[in-house]
């Protein structure tokens, strides 16, 4: 007897997919030099083809989330990575996590500093150790057993970033990336895919909030809360009020929707980003794709930083609403 799963593989061949986002937030358009948009939709776009010409290649959902989540870590444009914020301490401390829809596999690392890549890291705990989240002073030595580099300080260092650390330091506040304030700059990163075989993959990256104490974590790493991805209903990257998306555990919620009352993906994810976390007085949005290759990039805040690309010939570079 053929089960669901290998009938969507056969039925989606030939349609792939893969979506991105750079974070979600308060982007009114206009506000924005035109220099400055055109980098941020330069960045998506590179970041996207990265990940489509894998998938175009025959490669796997989870090699080209990894890939098209690698180009936005390695640009100062976004919270991940290079461009990732300051804490309190004035360090950086990333977070990232990656998972598997086919095999239910996942990995996610949490308060690391001084690699360039966690997303790479992440897809290693998840292939390379028996384990499925690692933090702090425990993943940096696995990294290190798994040939990764201390990237110095200095690598990380944006301006933009120092100042907007600069103007709430030494306090309690803390900046959330997507927070009304002046020119505020987004950016937890993430994509989602489907290859040629109808599996997912969804990858989160960030570099968290500014002038974040006590070691704070918020959804991105935490599977089931900021990434989810699983082949019988859909990949899910979320980006927002990181607090609130792991109390609403808003990628799960959306493929529990999915999987328990049958709802179709764009029906699922707008009852959690327009409904749900909303109730709870949360904001952002999420990148979405299912095993059919079918997109959703739905987001309850002004503008989200956003790209899609699939073989049924849809392509868009967005921000605004």
């Amino acid at each position: 007897m053929v089960n669901y799963r290998t009938k969507i593989k056969k039925i989606n061949m030939s349609e792939i997919s893969i979506a991105i986002h750079g974070g979600a937030g308060t982007l009114v358009k206009g506000t924005m030099t035109s220099e400055k948009e055109l980098a941020y939709k330069s960045a998506l776009k590179l970041a996207l083809d990265a990940g489509y010409s894998i998938l175009e290649k025959g490669a796997s959902s989870i090699q080209a989330v990894e890939a098209a989540v690698k180009v936005l870590e390695d640009s100062h444009l976004f919270n991940a990575g290079k461009g990732s914020v300051f804490t309190a301490e004035g360090t950086h401390e990333m977070d990232a996590s990656i998972m598997d829809g086919d095999t239910l596999n996942a990995g996610a690392v949490s308060l690391v500093s001084g690699i360039k890549n966690p997303i790479s890291l992440a897809k290693d705990v998840m292939e390379k150790s028996e384990h499925v989240f690692l933090a702090g002073e425990g993943a940096l030595i696995f990294a290190k057993e798994n040939g990764y580099e201390q990237t110095p300080p200095n690598y990380f260092f944006d301006e933009f970033r120092h100042q907007q650390w600069l103007e709430i330091k030494d306090t309690d506040s803390f900046q959330l990336d997507h927070a009304t304030k002046k020119d505020s700059k987004f950016g937890t990163v993430g994509a989602v895919a489907c290859d040629k075989n109808g599996n997912v993959a969804a990858a989160t990256s960030t570099g968290g909030m500014t002038n974040k104490k006590w070691g704070r974590v918020g959804d991105s790493p935490m599977i089931g809360a900021g990434n989810y991805a699983n082949n019988e209903t859909c990949a899910i990257s979320c980006t927002g009020s990181g607090e609130f998306f792991i109390r609403g555990v808003v990628a799960y919620d959306v493929s529990c929707l999915m999987e328990h009352k049958n709802y179709a993906l764009e029906k699922a994810e707008d009852e959690v980003i327009n409904k749900g976390i909303l109730k709870i007085k949360g904001d952002g949005g999420l990148m979405a794709v299912d095993a059919k290759g079918i997109i959703s990039m739905p987001f309850n805040t002004e503008g989200m930083y956003r790209a899609c690309k699939s073989s049924k010939g849809r392509e868009e570079v967005l921000i605004y609403k």
